[in-house]
């Protein structure tokens, strides 16, 4: 059965999208910063194919002037013939240009950064210099055949006019477009709106977001940026990434789908399979309360919501775990009622009196202070070891 239940209090008739979302994710360069992260070339066209197989709109696919192997990455990944839009990543400089050229992207993703903390302790620029090097560097990139976004680097902690200064300039010398970050992720999303609202008034581009997620706020953040007229948002698997990482893909897409209604066209039945191949690779453990493509997103322990969800799933999800690619777990341990042992023993046929029934759900309770989790066949163990017995206990709950 499918089925999807939104609360009916959903502001969502008063958010205004764009009617056109791009989701250009970055699993495969900001993903990859996450410390202690290193993809193959392998496992990098692995889920390159992936992302595009669920549809993602566009894929930045690396730094390509990090190393000779993110370069040839970046160039595998050009060359696959991919639905998607490849992006890389390249400094405002020559050099880094032309590698991006090298690797034929569908659009390179220029990076500068604007506020007065980058500029006089990373880039020891002054503003005439960095708003010279920007148009200079989309000038370049415009004349070498590429597609080019100008992204101000820390753009929640500079100065709005200088901002705007140097996004109308690019703009004017060809940016295609202007991407807004929040590198701290340190923004509200009232903050967010306003940025992107003042920006969106300032300056005719498409506009991106890219936003972290040090506060807990990147999705809510993204939503705020797509209200107030930013047309694309930078994501990544499972919301890795530097620090603490990015919006998740996977959250964003569904929220829109079901919360706001926007269903921006990816296949979200591969979101689980997506996210499991991204941690793999990372060699780091996918969160089990992960939202959407965790273990434990569909998983039920507690007896009364397991007797609940048993007659009706809807009670206590509000959209069906194969929407995501996902299943339902319905979990024994400490918690556990009679609903699920009694479900568990008519799947097998088995008969057991009431009395039965409570003893074993005592032995799991018993074993789930012990351990936790109740395994299956610690389960069916109990289950054998309470049938060979008679005795009788009060009736339970």
């Amino acid at each position: 059965m499918r089925f999807t239940a939104v609360s009916p209090y959903n502001a969502s008739s008063k958010v205004s999208l764009p009617e056109k979302i791009v989701i250009y994710d970055s699993t495969l360069r900001d993903g990859e910063q996450m410390p202690g992260v290193h993809f193959t070339p392998e496992q990098k066209l692995a889920i390159a194919r992936k992302l595009d197989e669920i549809g993602v709109h566009q894929i930045e696919a690396g730094f390509p002037a990090v190393s000779e192997q993110e370069k040839d990455s970046v160039k595998a990944i050009s060359e696959l013939g991919l639905n998607a839009e490849i992006l890389c990543l390249a400094r405002t400089v020559q050099a880094d240009i032309d590698i991006a050229a090298d690797c034929g992207v569908d659009m390179v993703l220029l990076f500068v950064g604007t506020s007065d903390l980058h500029m006089r302790y990373k880039l020891r620029m002054s503003r005439e210099e960095v708003l010279k090097r920007a148009v200079t560097s989309v000038e370049y990139a415009h004349a070498r055949g590429l597609k080019v976004s100008l992204s101000t680097e820390d753009s929640t902690r500079s100065d709005l006019e200088f901002l705007l200064q140097v996004y109308r300039a690019c703009e004017k010398a060809g940016a295609a477009r202007l991407g807004i970050t929040d590198t701290l992720g340190c923004a509200a999303p009232e903050a967010i709106s306003y940025l992107v609202r003042k920006i969106r008034e300032g300056t005719k581009a498409p506009l991106s977001a890219h936003l972290h997620n040090d506060f807990g706020l990147a999705l809510v953040n993204s939503i705020a940026a797509l209200n107030s007229g930013a047309q694309a948002i930078t994501t990544t698997v499972g919301g890795i990434g530097e620090r603490s990482g990015n919006v998740p893909l996977e959250q964003l897409v569904m929220a829109l789908k079901h919360v706001y209604k926007k269903d921006i066209g990816i296949r979200t039945e591969g979101l689980t399979d997506l996210a499991k191949l991204v941690f793999e690779c990372a060699k780091a453990p996918l969160p089990l309360n992960q939202p959407w493509v965790g273990p434990n997103a569909f998983s039920h322990e507690s007896g009364i919501h397991v007797a609940a969800v048993l007659n009706c799933p809807m009670t206590y999800e509000c959209v069906d775990p194969e929407q995501v690619g996902n299943r339902r777990r319905l979990v024994l341990g400490k918690h556990s009622g009679t609903a699920l042992v009694k479900n568990r023993l008519d799947e097998r046929n088995i008969q057991a009196s009431q009395d039965q029934i409570c003893d074993m759900v005592r032995a799991i309770k018993r074993a789930g202070e012990d351990h936790g989790r109740v395994t299956d066949e610690e389960f069916w163990k109990l289950v054998e070891s309470v049938l060979s017995k008679t005795t009788k206990n009060p009736e339970c709950e």
